[in-house]
C-alpha cells in the first residue's frame, strides 16, 4: 500500500481544500487568458469544441476548462508537498511552468486532435500559437499567484 492510503481525514480535507482553491485560482487565470482570447477573436474556435461558434459558448467552455485545470494544479501542488508553504514568487514560477505544459497539451495536442486536425506541434511557432503561448503563460502566472495568495490565507 502507498503512503496515500494511510493519510487521515485531516490530510484529505487539506487536499480537497487545495483542489478547491486551485479551481478558484484557475478561474482567475481563465479570466485573464479569456480576455486575451476575446481580443484575438479566438473564443468562437473554443466554442467549436461543443458544436457552437458562439463567443459566449467559447468563453463558457474556456472557463470550465480553466477551473478543471486549476483544480488539477491545486491537487498537484498539494501532492508535491508545496502547499501552502511556497510564496508568491514561487507560485508564479510554478504557474508559468504549468501554463507552458498546458500550452503543449492543449492547443498543440488535445484541442486540434479533438477537432480532427491531429497534433499541431510542427506549427508551434506560428503567430497564433505564440499568442496562445503568451495566454497560457498569463493563465499560469495568474493561477499560480492566486493559489499562493489563497493558500497563505488558509
Amino acid at each position: 500500500m502507498t503512503d496515500t492510503v494511510h493519510r487521515g481525514p485531516a490530510e484529505t480535507r487539506l487536499l480537497i481544500m487545495d483542489i478547491g482553491m486551485g479551481a478558484v485560482a484557475g478561474l482567475a487565470g481563465g479570466l485573464v487568458f479569456g480576455s486575451l482570447m476575446a481580443v484575438m477573436a479566438m473564443l468562437p474556435m473554443i466554442g467549436m469544441l461543443v458544436g457552437s461558434e458562439s463567443a459566449v459558448a467559447g468563453f463558457g467552455v474556456h472557463m470550465v476548462i480553466s477551473a478543471v485545470i486549476g483544480a488539477i494544479y491545486g491537487g498537484a501542488v498539494h501532492v508535491l508537498g508545496l502547499s501552502p508553504a511556497y510564496g508568491l514568487v514561487a507560485g508564479i514560477g510554478i504557474g508559468l511552468a504549468y501554463g507552458f505544459m498546458w500550452w503543449i497539451l492543449g492547443p498543440l495536442l488535445i484541442m486540434p486532435t479533438m477537432m480532427g486536425m491531429g497534433p499541431q506541434v510542427g506549427s508551434a511557432l506560428s503567430q497564433m500559437n505564440v499568442m496562445s503561448l503568451m495566454g497560457h503563460l498569463m493563465f499560469g502566472a495568474t493561477a499560480g499567484a492566486a493559489f499562493a495568495l489563497l493558500s497563505n490565507r488558509r
